[in-house]
């Protein structure tokens, strides 16, 4: 097939307008001049100044925490869905699936203001505790996804010849299952922490008084003009982000292999 020039371009143009703002903001991070407009020389000036930022770092603590906390209960409560999904069928199996992956299709601000209006009502004070229920919410989808997608390749004949064997239940899940789905359940973890760490919007409506986590820090710098300090913060979390989805891919590859 003849490629064409066209599409060539397209793709180009593409590709130059997705990654190329990134390339800025990385290469800015390391640029002596505090305003960016010309280069004035390499310098990690910022990343030492960033170190300095206790209000950072505390926004940083918040958001781990949310993130891992999110992370471990909604991978838990999602294998557990996906199994229940995988294993049971009934009648009510489509409406399970709907419940399950319309967090995946509402719009990030429509389920913030609606978290929002439910702890209003039923008089939940804002704070780190809402977000991070707000966080289990929507990632339990995604790790069901996830585990449900494995579930349907899964040999379980595997686990009736242990069972024919004499293993009972808590064999079979020591030593069969998590084992043999252990990666399905790390990338959908990664996927989890990932999502968490980075939610900016439902976090926005969640936070309450007095409550900050790095994205919203992140947004309440940004907006009065970006500056050295952000780009290096940026940097690293770009860096971290990629390492962290290469790790997730590693593990579906090797799980589909």
């Amino acid at each position: 097939m003849k490629r064409s020039r066209f599409c060539t371009a397209i793709t180009i143009i593409v590709l130059l307008l997705l990654y190329l703002p990134i390339i800025l903001l990385i290469v800015t991070s390391f640029n002596e001049s505090r305003f960016g407009g010309q280069w004035l020389g390499f310098s990690l000036k910022w990343y030492r100044q960033l170190l300095q930022e206790k209000q950072m770092w505390k926004a940083l603590q918040s958001s781990l925490l949310v993130a891992l906390i999110s992370t471990v209960v909604s991978t838990l409560i999602g294998t557990c869905a996906a199994f229940a999904l995988h294993l049971y069928k009934t009648k009510l199996q489509k409406t399970h699936y709907a419940l399950i992956y319309t967090p995946l299709i509402i719009p990030d601000i429509l389920m913030g203001v609606s978290l929002l209006l439910f702890f209003f009502a039923i008089n939940i004070k804002l704070g780190l505790s809402t977000i991070t229920i707000a966080h289990i919410t929507f990632c339990i989808s995604y790790v069901t996804m996830v585990m449900t997608a494995k579930l349907q390749n899964f040999d379980f004949s595997i686990v009736e010849a242990a069972e024919d064997l004499g293993a009972n239940k808590f064999i079979v899940i020591k030593r069969i299952l998590l084992p043999l789905l252990a990666p399905a359940i790390f990338s959908a973890a990664l996927l989890s922490f990932t999502l968490s760490i980075d939610d900016f919007v439902i976090t926005f409506f969640l936070a309450g008084e007095g409550t900050t986590t790095l994205p919203l820090y992140i947004y309440s710098k940004v907006k009065f003009g970006a500056t050295p300090t952000i780009n290096a913060l940026a940097t690293i979390i770009l860096t971290i982000t990629f390492a962290t989805v290469s790790l997730a891919y590693t593990f579906s590859k090797e799980e589909t292999q």
